[in-house]
């Protein structure tokens, strides 16, 4: 939590200084309401009093409760301005570092609970910080305040004050023992009720394909059901604090009155004494009444010092639970780090020494030695069954990881040297699952920052080579076209080829298809790459697919069995030379259809 807090922007330190320095005050005029109450109530058993005395002593209570209210309305405002800013700042980290993770380390969070330590965890934290500020630094002040005003007024008083004093305490403690727990697993929770969520949400057709609604629903009605338990644990334990302090303050006034009334009674008022000594004893009475009345009101203040406290204490443990995760974000220590370098001495040319690779917490290398050259304008393939390293291999290339051991090379140089911005203007990668934003046709293509600013007529250019225009001109608003969150209005052929679009657009150096080709049909499949080699001459491409007769024509195969390379070569020289290529063919071609292809 200090970590988290330690991150306020300076102004907002100075406001919280004027904040304490207001409930000071606020505290001091509050306290002067009591004396002026014992005023008037010794004004009211003498018998000579003048009325203006009456509207002196009034005055002043009014004058001391406006200044309370203003006071309270000001840092309640400066407490809101506090709190909302330092959200937004920690918030807008959180996201800045969220965008900044690698691959390997975003694993280590789920969706779901990012989601909730963006929202839910930063609201808990703004909660306390904008009723801290009021509550928390008034509450100490206060009861120290009123203690030191009832000291040394009456040791029976003082009594009846300390024992609903250790009653309040003690049932704090209680109800945060039993209910801190609990805290520490609400926010877990909240994470399991979002999962789901967002499962069912991005999954809805496979739920509906098989008839899995009432699975889901009862899925997550488990998971509802045990945050609704945890809650109203919560709940009612916060309701039962509501009558005890209730209870507790209707205690100490009847305790204060009734010892209180024993006091003045026990002052004698002598019958048969002189006129001065029976007044100097109805003096004393009326003056002992008049603490009484104070000393009840102080007695409250105590106590409601106590009550704001546990509201804060109840506060305080999810608080801290949420300061902690999302300091977990904050602090994940990121794999890739940016380099600096912005210059290369080559041009659209990728290399690999000796390059091996393990995920982490992995028991082994998912790449093992690898070894290829790509010069400019080639187009080298990658092929291998499911779970051989080619989509790791690609990941290499675009920094989504860093190798473990060897170097990959982009233009002559190692891809960890280069700035993000650097390496990414040269690369264009489309991953295996393309994903678009809710915007029209055009924004989506023209998305992101690049070296050259992508006008209309590149984007125009982009889909025709994407095969993508005659569907884009046939929507009602061509480029301007609403495309739907995450493409939800667009087949997955289309927003396949909208994604290679965009790509194409930016005019990159080198081009990384991650099997993005695998939901375009043949004919399509076969135009787009003729359309690329013809009209992108020039641009390196890499291609992982698994698909033979998309990758049957590039300059070099790459074939990659369990890590390894099992083979580089023509489609033809494997064909003769590597048996898991040869497989890989022949499991999705006849020997006939491969001899007439060729």
């Amino acid at each position: 939590m200090l970590h988290i807090l330690s991150n306020m922007k300076p102004r907002d330190r100075w406001l919280a200084l004027v904040c304490l320095l207001l409930v000071c005050g606020q505290v001091y005029f509050d306290l002067r309401l009591p004396d002026y109450t014992a005023e008037i109530t010794v004004l009211i058993s003498s018998e000579v009093t003048e009325l203006s005395e009456y509207y002196s002593a009034g005055a002043k209570m009014l004058g001391c409760a406006l200044c309370s209210a203003l006071m309270t309305v000001i840092v309640g405002y400066f407490a809101a301005r506090i709190a909302s800013d330092f959200s937004f700042d920690v918030r807008a980290k959180l996201f800045n570092k969220v965008s900044a993770l690698g691959a390997g380390e975003i694993k280590k969070f789920s969706t779901a609970s990012l989601i909730t330590r963006t929202t839910n965890d930063i609201t808990q934290i703004q909660m306390l910080i904008a009723m801290g500020l009021q509550m928390m630094l008034r509450a100490p002040i206060m009861a120290i305040w009123a203690i030191i005003k009832i000291i040394g007024k009456s040791w029976q008083l003082s009594v009846v004050v300390a024992a609903a004093v250790v009653i309040v305490v003690t049932s704090m403690v209680i109800l945060l023992a039993v209910m801190i727990p609990k805290f520490r697993i609400v926010q877990k929770q909240v994470d399991g009720v979002n999962r789901i969520t967002q499962e069912n949400l991005n999954g809805i057709r496979v739920v509906r394909a098989f008839n899995a609604e009432k699975y889901q629903e009862e899925k997550f009605d488990g998971a509802n059901t045990s945050l609704m338990k945890t809650q109203l644990f919560t709940g009612r334990g916060m309701a039962v604090l509501s009558p005890i302090m209730m209870f507790v303050q209707s205690c100490v006034s009847v305790g204060i009155y009734y010892v209180g009334a024993r006091l003045i009674n026990n002052i004698n008022v002598p019958l048969n004494g002189t006129v001065s000594e029976m007044m100097l004893a109805v003096s004393d009475r009326a003056t002992m009444l008049g603490e009484v009345v104070s000393f009840s009101s102080y007695a409250l203040y105590v106590i409601m010092s106590f009550v704001m406290l546990l509201m804060i204490f109840m506060m305080l443990p999810r608080a801290q639970v949420s300061a902690n995760r999302i300091n977990e974000v904050i602090d994940c220590d990121i794999a890739v780090q940016e380099g600096t370098e912005t210059k290369a001495t080559e041009s659209g040319t990728v290399e690999f020494k000796d390059v091996s690779f393990r995920y982490p917490d992995a028991s082994e290398d998912c790449l093992k030695h690898v070894s290829f050259q790509a010069k400019k304008g080639e187009t080298v393939a990658f092929i291998g069954a499911t779970g051989s390293g080619k989509s790791t291999l690609a990941g290499l290339v675009a920094r989504l990881y860093d190798a473990t051991s060897g170097k990959v090379l982009v233009d002559g140089k190692e891809v960890s040297g280069y700035s993000f911005e650097t390496l990414y203007n040269k690369i264009g990668y489309i991953p295996q699952k393309a994903t678009l934003f809710a915007d029209t046709v055009e924004g989506n293509i023209s998305f992101g920052k690049s070296a050259q600013k992508v006008t209309t007529d590149d984007v125009e250019r982009a889909l025709d080579i994407a095969q993508a225009s005659d569907f884009v001109h046939a929507m009602d608003d061509g480029l301007q076209s609403h495309i739907s969150q995450s493409g939800s209005n667009v087949s997955g052929g289309q927003k396949q080829r909208l994604a290679i679009a965009r790509t194409i657009a930016r005019k990159p150096e080198i081009l990384i298809f991650d099997d993005s080709f695998s939901a375009l049909d043949y004919k399509t499949d076969r135009v787009l790459r003729q359309r690329i080699k013809t009209d992108l001459k020039g641009t390196t491409c890499l291609i992982v697919a698994q698909r033979i007769g998309t990758i049957r024509h590039a300059d070099r195969i790459v074939v990659l069995d369990n890590g390894a390379v099992a083979g580089i070569g023509t489609h033809e020289e494997l064909m003769k030379n590597c048996e898991v290529y040869k497989q890989i063919a022949l499991s999705q071609l006849s020997a006939d259809e491969l001899a007439a292809n060729a």
